[in-house]
């Protein structure tokens, strides 16, 4: 990009980040977002994404306004009943008087839907990674490395992707803000299960989307049989309403009393909740990312269909057991026996926790196997482990 390019961007008063993923895909994307707020006084940024990562998005200070499209393009998008709502959305874009738009997509992702959506809005500036020559589409393009010459982490990929447009940020956490009083209401449902929050409790979230993440519940019931009877933690359990049998049936199985605030808290009740928290243990699924915005040490159980999604710039333990088929990138298993997590004892994760509790953080980086073939160049997934002090 010439300089004047930059000098545009620069100039660019009122931008639009399209982000279509899921929950955790926003919040990997906030320091992103953070240094393109960071880059011009007074900037407006507008965020375009879908019904669940706008749910998070508004507990995103850097982000001023919140747009949501269920994009076509999209592989959780609903059935649509036809191409208005597009129209309207291209309509709503051009109205918008937007500066420039970027583009954040993961890399198996292709951003020319939106760009031509951008286009269409006369939107002027356009910035994306493309593993295709866009031409005219954007104005801004960057080549797209990877998997070919590189895997990043999702939150270093995005934060390359504005650096290309000179943007660019000291503080490389993710974004997340408990608005006031909820914290104080998840006290005192704490305090009404019987709590006592000076002693250490973990939080297990014990569900994910995709089955492919998702922990054996028996494994669930060792690890926190094991944390209340031999370390003395209190256990407090939370999922959505869809998990509500999962959990019950876990508690069902211990030996030991644990508590669940599952189905009961909404989605900023529970990012309280985990800004509360001393740990958490989890599948890979939005909680950890939740968490790491939060600085709350986590314990990933890591399955490992994707690279790229550690916690990010927060005390964690990521623990998986290497497969041949890793980074497939599956919801389902394909080969149907989920080694990469099945394999993982329940002990390792009653360790991790433990040591994360007594604040042991040394030793904690991310050594994720190389993918098979394409990739080889990962540092760029292995970050500084953060200490304490990055609590919020």
């Amino acid at each position: 990009m010439t300089a004047s390019g930059q000098a545009s961007w620069d100039a660019a008063a009122n931008l639009l980040c399209v982000r279509l993923d899921a929950l955790g895909d926003v919040l990997m994307t906030t320091p992103a977002i953070r240094a393109l707020k960071e880059g011009r006084a007074g900037r407006r940024v507008t965020l375009l994404t879908s019904p669940a990562g706008a749910a998070i998005a508004r507990l995103v200070p850097e982000i001023d306004e919140v747009w949501v499209y269920e994009a076509p393009w999209v592989k959780a998008t609903p059935p649509l009943q036809g191409p208005d709502g597009d129209a309207a959305m291209i309509e709503r874009l051009r109205a918008g008087q937007f500066d420039g738009a970027v583009i954040f997509t993961v890399y198996s992702q292709n951003p020319l839907p939106a760009a031509v959506a951008c286009y269409l809005a006369g939107i002027p500036r356009r910035l994306a990674h493309c593993r295709e020559n866009p031409y005219q589409l954007l104005t801004d393009w960057v080549p797209e490395p990877e998997p070919d010459r590189i895997v990043r982490h999702e939150a270093r990929r995005q934060l390359d992707l504005v650096a290309a447009i000179g943007a660019a940020t000291r503080d490389e956490r993710m974004s997340l803000a408990i608005p006031p009083g909820i914290e104080g209401v998840v006290r005192r449902r704490l305090v009404a299960l019987g709590v006592d929050e000076s002693a250490p409790f973990v939080v297990i979230h014990p569900g994910a989307t995709a089955s492919s993440r998702r922990y054996p519940a028996e494994g669930f019931v060792e690890a926190a049989n094991a944390l209340v009877t031999r370390h003395g933690c209190q256990v407090v359990f939370t999922g959505g309403r869809e998990e509500l049998d999962l959990v019950r049936g876990i508690q069902r199985a211990m030996a030991a009393r644990a508590h669940s605030l599952a189905g009961e808290l909404t989605l900023v009740e529970l990012a309280a909740l985990l800004g509360l928290a001393p740990v958490l243990v989890s599948n890979n699924s939005g909680p950890v990312h939740m968490a790491a915005a939060l600085g709350t040490p986590v314990v990933d159980i890591y399955a490992l269909t994707n690279p790229q999604h550690t916690p990010w710039m927060t005390p964690s333990r990521v623990l998986f057991h290497d497969v041949p088929c890793r980074y497939c990138y599956k919801s389902a298993c394909p080969q149907g026996h989920h080694d990469c997590l099945r394999r993982i004892p329940s002990s390792a994760i009653v360790e991790a926790a433990v040591g994360l509790l007594e604040g042991r953080v040394g030793g904690l980086e991310t050594r994720l196997p190389l993918p098979d073939a394409g990739a080889r160049a990962v540092d760029r997934l292995r970050e500084p482990v953060a200490g304490p002090e990055t609590r919020a």
